[in-house]
């Protein structure tokens, strides 16, 4: 329907409002319109314009109109008229928006950097298996009463350095610093819909898979919804503070769909172009997202305004990676323009996301950009919900069990996601169904925001048993996401069992995307009440990130020096690493019975990880028959053998 006006028309120069202090050009791509107009207005909140300036069409159906003069701060909109029709729309590469994202914003960006902005980079890995991820919600982080924060639900929140809980624990930048996570995954915090920005005292909560202005920081999470230029820099702020501790950011975006379908600023801008569609003639929005529409990615303009968004966030923010919601709806040829237009940005952009669809949608398999498809978007890792499945259970049924929550019979798909799902001279199931070639292209999680948590999941499963052994369950589950090949990952809060119940506390909520804040924020004093926990964690990543057994960048390399054992206990598996920067063996075991099995180490071994503890330094040392406990993780290392010292021998002399 639309093949013969990309041919025709399709524009490769900037759009938007290009601004400099002596002018700005408005430019918008709407080939069909019979007449654009750009309206001027001194605040968001003013209901008439102050100036209005009728556009010219040029080539490539593209309207312009200079405007002289500093605009720096005055909003905007397009008036578009189609077949007599008008319609007023905030401009869809509009940089800033005002309250509720109805007026774009001419902004000099540059006056929004903090200072020290230009001296900071992007945060480097040497590959993106390097990397651990911690999703995070902007509001969750810093909402709750047990975290004393001056900016609760803001931006600003993450500058805020030395808070802490009732029991003096760090909380806030500061735990997550102290965690030795690498990167933080920010929920979406683009302008989205479904929260009113005009009546912010008003508590209000939503995930934000709702896109309203892509290259608009959101709202809602500035101290001044009402000022465009507030939510720029207090968005850049964030980034600075986390990049000064030497975080990364990724941002969790949401090209697949818009919020409002019919009267979204794209489809106003031009009608159903930006959308796909059914029926013979477009009379359908197709809804493979399960919000109402989805997004055109292989048009060209609506491919240029992805490509053109993404980068732009790249660089403005410097934003060091990002996390496509419903990847499956892209085509692969969009994805893979991305990666490479952002590689030449920063070429260690850390790219991965859901593989998978809402829904059913017209873009045929083969071009889709599904987990099955992953070999053809080799920069992309996706979610492995296999590897969550195995480990806990049939995410969508609330009690079905997993491997360390009580399932028999799994040991050989724990292989399976444990080496990343790449084929494995050991597995003869992935020499059929491999769907990675590269450890990279695994994500490996038990938790997400999306369903039940971790600790949630484990009652409904295990809930007469006792606390202290679905604790032993979900540090099990914690050491599998971080002894994968693979990018581990996890949701803010995992680390101290984080949950969400209803109240009663006897029922979980597993989808909370606009649920109150009681259920979805970070409960900080729950870091005090499980600090076994919490130091788990920590010390499976500080281990994860000191050996690079467990970061195998090559599938070759995982099929060359990940060895699984044979023969072992019911329910027990195993598997021998090599190729270590330290190590010279690694030993792996998962014990999931609720009894002790005894083993045999072949010479002396520290252990690493074991007795319900992790870290750097060993536990303890094993020789010969050692015990398993029962629900526990074991990994011993024996290091190279020293060199013997070199013996000189001393010279003659006359």
């Amino acid at each position: 329907m639309f093949s013969k006006i990309d041919e025709k028309y399709a524009f490769d120069g900037e759009l938007g409002a290009l601004y400099s202090k002596n002018q700005t050009e408005f430019r918008v791509w709407a080939p069909e319109a019979d007449k654009v107009t750009v309206h001027l207005y001194h605040d968001c909140r003013d209901e008439k314009p102050y100036r209005n300036m009728p556009m010219t069409k040029g080539k490539n159906g593209v309207w312009t109109k200079v405007a002289h003069g500093d605009l720096d701060g005055v909003y905007y909109t397009y008036l578009m008229d189609y077949d007599g029709i008008e319609q007023e729309t905030v401009d869809i590469y509009s940089r800033s928006a005002g309250v509720n994202g109805a007026m774009g914003m001419v902004l000099d960006l540059e006056s929004c950097n903090p200072a020290g902005w230009d001296n900071q980079g992007y945060v480097k890995l040497e590959h993106p298996t390097d990397a651990c991820v911690y999703e995070l919600h902007v509001r969750d982080f810093s909402i709750d009463k047990s975290g004393n924060f001056c900016y609760k639900g803001r931006f600003l929140a993450f500058i805020e350095n030395g808070v802490i809980n009732a029991a003096g624990d760090k909380i806030g930048i500061d735990h997550i610093k102290e965690m030795g996570v690498t990167h933080v995954q920010l929920m979406p915090i683009f302008d989205y819909e479904r929260i009113d920005e005009t009546n912010l005292h008003k508590p209000q909560f939503n995930w934000g898979y709702d896109p309203r202005n892509f290259n608009s920081p959101e709202g809602s999470y500035s101290t001044n919804p009402f000022d465009g230029r507030t939510r720029v820099a207090e968005l850049k702020r964030l980034v600075y503070a986390l990049h000064r501790q030497g975080i990364g950011v990724i941002m969790d975006v949401v090209y697949n769909h818009t919020f409002a379908t019919a009267d979204s600023c794209f489809n106003k801008t031009y009608p159903k172009y930006y959308y796909r569609l059914w029926g013979e003639n477009g009379e359908y929005f197709s809804n493979g997202s399960g919000c109402g529409n989805e997004f055109a990615t292989e048009r060209k303009m609506a491919r240029k305004f992805i490509v053109d968004s993404i980068c732009y966030w790249a660089k403005e923010y410097k934003i060091d990676g990002f996390r496509f919601d419903l990847m499956g709806l892209y085509d692969i040829e969009t994805l893979n323009e991305i990666s490479a237009r952002l590689k030449e940005i920063n070429p260690n952009v850390i790219l991965y996301g859901e593989g998978w669809t809402g829904g059913d949608s017209p873009v045929s398999w083969e071009k889709r950009a599904m987990k099955l498809n992953a070999r053809h978007t080799p920069d992309y890792g996706f979610f492995s919900d296999d590897f969550r499945d195995t480990v806990k259970g049939n995410n969508f049924e609330n009690r079905d069990r997993g491997y360390v929550n009580g399932a028999s019979g799994n040991e050989e798909y724990v292989k399976e996601v444990m080496c990343g799902r790449i084929p494995h001279p050991q597995i003869p199931n992935l020499t059929k169904f491999a769907w990675a070639d590269h450890p990279v292209q695994a994500v490996n999680y038990v938790e997400a925001h999306d369903n039940l948590t971790l600790w949630d999941k484990l009652y409904y499963t295990n809930g007469t048993q006792s606390i202290e052994t679905r604790i032993k369950m979900d540090k099990m589950a914690a050491a599998m996401v971080f002894l994968a090949q693979g990018i581990p990952f996890i949701q803010a809060g995992q680390e101290f069992l984080r949950s969400k119940p209803f109240p009663g506390g006897t029922s979980f909520d597993h989808n909370s995307y606009n649920s109150p804040d009681a259920i979805n924020s970070l409960k900080w004093d729950r870091k005090s009440e499980y600090k076994d926990v919490v130091d788990y964690y920590k010390g499976l990543i500080a281990f994860r990130k000191a050996h690079k057994a467990f970061r195998m960048y090559d599938g070759m390399e995982v099929g060359k020096n990940m060895q699984f054992l044979d023969k072992l206990p019911q329910r027990v598996t195993g598997f021998i690493l090599r190729g270590d920067n330290e190590f010279e063996e690694i030993v792996v075991f998962f014990n999931p019975n609720d009894y002790p099995v005894t083993l045999h180490a072949f010479g002396k071994y520290g252990v690493y990880v074991g007795d319900g503890k992790a870290g750097t330094e060993p536990i303890r040392y094993v020789e010969d028959d050692y015990v398993v406990e029962g629900l526990d993780t074991i990994v011993l290392a024996r290091k190279y053998p020293q060199p013997e010292p070199a013996v000189y021998e001393g010279l003659a002399t006359d």
